[in-house]
């Protein structure tokens, strides 16, 4: 559908997809500064962490307000941290990523969402090594829309709900709590209901792959301990499944067969 449209309006609507996604972008910064520390993200006032100055309408727009007050806070001028507003673009960008592979569908829209809560809990996961369940039931919500809108192939997600989540089951029993954490289990299960089974399978795989390879990398460069925070590595398999899944395992059996 976007490559009949004239180049103009392509431009305009990657605009607003982006502007979107910083506005996320910018809740689920919050979310990422207040759930750790227990928090309301709806009754607290956005406010300096420094000075505590409640920030005011115009303090709040994301990316802008940070560049036009020169990252510093308006009342004690203490720097705030460039995370804020990467975080923000990030997302932009993420979303832009999305509609860019996946056009205008049902399913860049519940990527979008889906991508923004895997950003937030990747980050929470790795400063705390713990996932918020909120996370994987708001991701859980997205798989049971995706059910309704693909029916026909329900059992797909159904299958997927439990593909991978099962056996992590299985392991965190059998090795009672040390091998795999319990919100990874219901990531999986939440993210496979969301792409259904074989994607969820490779996501995992994939998962696993960059998990090994990232953290080998930091404990020889850092001296990170064996224990690593999976949420990451897992969000980062399901959007290369989600994304371009189905174009690889085409190719794959493609090959095989």
């Amino acid at each position: 559908m976007l490559e009949s449209i004239p180049t103009s309006l392509k431009i305009f609507f990657y605009i607003i997809v982006f502007l979107y996604g910083i506005v996320i972008g910018s809740f689920i910064d919050v979310c990422i500064c207040r759930i750790p520390q227990k928090e309301s993200i709806v009754k607290v006032r956005s406010h300096c962490e420094s000075c505590g100055y409640q920030l005011k309408w115009y303090d709040l727009v994301p990316v802008f307000s940070y560049l036009c007050l020169g990252g510093k806070c308006r009342k004690c001028k203490e720097k705030i941290s460039v995370w804020h507003p990467l975080l923000e673009v990030s997302n932009g960008l993420l979303y832009i990523l999305i509609f860019t592979v996946c056009k205008i569908s049902v399913e860049s829209l519940l990527y979008c969402l889906a991508g923004s809560a895997l950003l937030a809990l990747s980050v929470i996961d790795f400063k705390t090594c713990e996932i918020p369940v909120g996370f994987n039931i708001f991701i859980g919500v997205l798989g049971v829309i995706r059910v309704l809108t693909d029916l026909s192939n329900w059992y797909l997600y159904v299958i997927g709900f439990a593909a991978v989540s099962a056996f992590l089951y299985l392991l965190y029993v059998l090795s009672k709590g040390r091998a795999i954490g319990g919100g990874d289990i219901k990531l999986m299960a939440a993210c496979g209901l969301l792409i259904g089974w074989k994607l969820i399978i490779l996501a995992f795989l994939i998962g696993c792959i960059v998990g090994s390879v990232v953290h080998i990398i930091r404990m020889k460069v850092s001296g990170e301990g064996h224990v690593l925070a999976m949420g990451p590595y897992l969000s980062i398999g399901v959007l290369i499944a989600a994304l371009w899944g189905n174009m690889f395992l085409n190719w794959y059996f493609s090959v095989l067969l």
